[in-house]
């Protein structure tokens, strides 16, 4: 007998093509702090659907399927997408991941615009941004620093 409908949240899910999504989630897990929630696999192992949360978001992700559009980034040579992650201690998330086998594509640096921040490579091609809050920054304070950095003054 089938439950009744769960309660809907409106939530973005990013939903990740990989290859070599098991690899993927084993290095979410070490990486990242990632929970697995589960995988639907073929017999051959390959993953049809995954569902990982790091902290309080929601991942979910496949291996490629390219008949079906599900292509990652080592196939289209990267991705324009970039995922921002909040964490409580950006120096320490970032020397896991490091150590995990992430690259550091742009260092901790402490931002005008409120975060500590820095942005990162997984193995499988997609970039993050990883950030600790620091302090509010209004949308009227962000303007004017992008505006002034516009104008050169």
């Amino acid at each position: 007998m089938e439950s009744p409908q769960p309660p809907v949240a409106t939530v973005a899910t990013p939903y990740l093509a990989i290859r070599g999504a098991a690899a993927a989630i084993d290095f979410y897990q070490r990486a990242f702090g990632a929970v697995e929630k589960g995988r639907l696999c073929e017999p051959s192992g390959k993953i049809g659907h995954a569902e990982i949360a790091i902290g309080d978001s929601p991942i979910m992700l496949s291996d490629e399927y390219p008949d079906f559009g599900a292509v990652s980034p080592m196939t289209l040579g990267g991705s324009p997408v970039r995922i921002h992650l909040s964490v409580a201690d950006v120096d320490a998330f970032v020397a896991r991941a490091v150590a995990a086998g992430a690259t550091i594509l742009r260092p901790i640096t402490d931002q005008d615009y409120g975060e500590r921040n820095c942005l990162i490579a997984d193995p499988f091609g997609y970039s993050w941004f990883v950030a600790t809050p620091v302090r509010t920054v209004s949308f009227a304070e962000m303007q004017r620093q992008f505006s002034a950095g516009m104008t050169g003054s």
